[in-house]
């Protein structure tokens, strides 16, 4: 006979199971918007490290929002404890809830609407009945957020060059341009001091807050009446989200639209640099076009902050990139 302890733990795996199969299906379904044409893999594409390749998110009646979309592959891997650009959820069971109502992005005008569309759908009366055994009073918002967070924490990158060069023991996985690219990205680059290798796999973010400058030089001139508004306003949660997304001035603010500390003005959560080669183009705004332009600026913000250029000449460049197509 099964011991009590393996049956619970069949139980359990059985049901993460049903989650992250109705989550897929969530994540899938253009259902979720109000036009009936967006769905969550819209801008989070498997094919393109689940990013869109465009420059900001377009959403619902063709929206256009004001942030680059981040990758969905590197949060279990990295352990992202904060979520959006500026860090603006700490829970991804919020997060994940937050694009549905975004006039921009999906469009619902609330979580009740959200919840009568997916009530309306008798396939997903019995999904999240199976998923959700417990549950006695309907499809609930913290369902639904559940089972997409059972499939985004389900998703895996593929296994990189790197790591198997780093959890094999494999010196051939990197090629000697990649391994000369490591020693700059560790060394004079100081890539490493924000895109952190310590886990397995490397996490490649140190989960903190950043600024390279990228989008304050269009809002500088009108900075006091920018924040002055932030501050009257004192948003949290999704209602940042909401605002930003249509006010490309203040999500130039970064942390700012969180925390209203003067200090944050600018800065944005480092991103995992997880399959970074596939998740162009880069910055929280989408401002930088390519891999080559993302390496000089950051190499020319990273001198900046040493006060002494990091001089990094045309061939240890090659090596760097060399070693970021291998993450």
């Amino acid at each position: 006979m099964k011991s009590h302890t393996a049956v619970v733990k069949s139980d359990r795996t059985s049901l993460i199971s049903l989650r992250v199969t109705l989550g897929k299906q969530l994540f899938n379904d253009v259902q979720l918007s109000a036009d009936n044409t967006i769905r969550c893999a819209s801008c989070h594409i498997p094919e393109k490290a689940y990013t869109d390749g465009r420059r900001v998110a377009i959403g619902v009646y063709g929206h256009m929002g004001s942030r680059n979309t981040p990758s969905l592959a590197t949060v279990e891997a990295s352990g992202d404890n904060t979520f959006f650009w500026d860090g603006r959820r700490t829970m991804l069971e919020q997060a994940v809830l937050d694009p549905l109502t975004n006039p921009v992005e999906m469009g619902f005008q609330d979580q009740a609407e959200l919840v009568q569309k997916v009530e309306a759908n008798a396939e997903y009366r019995v999904a999240f009945a199976q998923a959700f055994p417990d549950g006695k009073s309907g499809i609930t918002p913290n369902e639904i957020a559940s089972a997409l967070v059972a499939y985004v924490r389900s998703l895996k990158s593929p296994e990189s060059a790197y790591d198997r060069y780093v959890s094999h023991d494999d010196p051939s996985a990197l090629s000697p341009r990649a391994q000369l690219g490591l020693a700059i990205f560790k060394g004079k680059g100081r890539c490493a001091e924000c895109h952190l290798l310590q886990g397995s796999p490397a996490m490649l973010t140190d989960h903190a807050y950043h600024r390279t400058g990228v989008g304050l030089d269009a809002v500088n001139q009108h900075l006091p009446e920018l924040t002055q508004a932030i501050i009257e306003r004192s948003l949290h949660g999704a209602a940042i989200g909401d605002r930003v997304a249509m006010h490309a001035d203040e999500a130039q603010l970064g942390r700012f639209n969180v925390t209203q500390d003067p200090a944050d003005i600018g800065l944005f959560r480092t991103p995992s640099l997880r399959g970074v080669a596939s998740t162009a183009p880069y910055m929280h705004d989408g401002s930088v076009a390519t891999l080559d332009d993302a390496i000089d600026r950051e190499v020319y913000y990273r001198s900046l902050e040493a006060d002494h250029p990091l001089q990094l000449t045309i061939e240890e460049r090659e090596d760097l990139k060399a070693f970021l197509q291998a993450l």
